[in-house]
């Protein structure tokens, strides 16, 4: 893996592909061979800002670099990979897998936790059977299509929360549930722009109170840290894979003071960006 010598993460709505090239129906899949073959199976470090990806690796070997972490992917593999997330590959010549690409719009369409970024436990038999059943959905469209596949898709997140290792208790799906959701989406889409619990607590329909509790209880941390770890996140891509100046990221975020800024990593990181930046590139 290397870091490219860029002002910003490239951004590419299929790998290589322009935003807004190609509009999806409801998924894009191919083999990994096929793709990773047309790039001597290297996969350049970059981000989709609209587009939700799953990689499933049946064969052969991999490794990953997801948001700067280094992983290392077996047959039985699956990994998520959200809209913004960075990522890129290495893979052997002998790979075989399917990568499905879907709409982030239609993951939150679902009402439904978003899987975070990350590498699924290996052999999870009801994963590669649900998302066998969407992509042949996909293949062969019937009467009520529409339909099919948001059930389809339903049920493979389903399975993915199941298999995954924070899997929600049975029956979680109540209003508080609901809140969470609607609140992490609110972080996804805002989190630029605002840092204030209340805003997020009003266009949820709570008190900030009631939104601080219900953080505590479900993710085990406040309202604010959730808005300020998924700053701290976007920082750390920046930092890593962009050649953009520390003021700039601050002001990328919303950070006009970069002393400010500074700090902010600082506390979230326990280094300052110049070292961070510095030390995630040595590893």
């Amino acid at each position: 893996m290397y870091y490219l010598n860029v002002n910003s993460i490239p951004t590419y709505a299929l790998y290589g592909e322009t935003d807004g090239e190609a509009r999806q129906d409801w998924l894009h899949w191919e083999t990994i061979q096929a793709r990773s073959r047309l790039h001597d199976y290297r996969i350049a470090p970059h981000r989709h800002e609209q587009f939700f990806q799953l990689l499933h690796l049946t064969d052969g070997l991999a490794e990953m670099t997801l948001d700067g972490d280094v992983h290392e992917l077996l047959p039985g593999n699956v990994v998520l990979v959200p809209a913004g997330a960075v990522h890129g590959y290495v893979f052997s010549t002998d790979v075989r897998g399917v990568v499905v690409t879907l709409m982030e719009r239609d993951i939150v369409g679902l009402g439904l936790p978003r899987p975070d970024a990350g590498v699924m436990p290996r052999d999870s038999e009801e994963v590669a059977a649900a998302l066998g059943r969407l992509i042949a959905e996909a293949d062969r469209p019937g009467p009520g299509h529409d339909v099919a596949m948001r059930a389809h898709l339903t049920l493979l997140m389903i399975a993915l929360r199941r298999a995954g290792p924070d899997a929600a208790p049975a029956g979680d799906s109540g209003r508080g549930a609901q809140l969470m959701t609607r609140f992490r989406d609110l972080v996804e889409q805002r989190y630029r722009q605002s840092r204030r619990v209340t805003e997020y607590a009003d266009a949820v329909g709570i008190s900030h109170t009631h939104l601080n509790r219900l953080c505590r209880e479900r993710l085990g941390c406040s309202a604010l840290a959730v808005i300020e770890q998924r700053l701290a996140n976007e920082a750390r891509r920046h930092l890593l894979f962009s050649t953009l100046s520390i003021k700039q990221i601050g002001a990328e975020l919303g950070y006009d003071d970069p002393g400010y800024f500074s700090r902010f990593i600082s506390r979230m990181f326990g280094l300052p960006p110049a070292r961070l930046r510095e030390r995630m590139r040595q590893r």
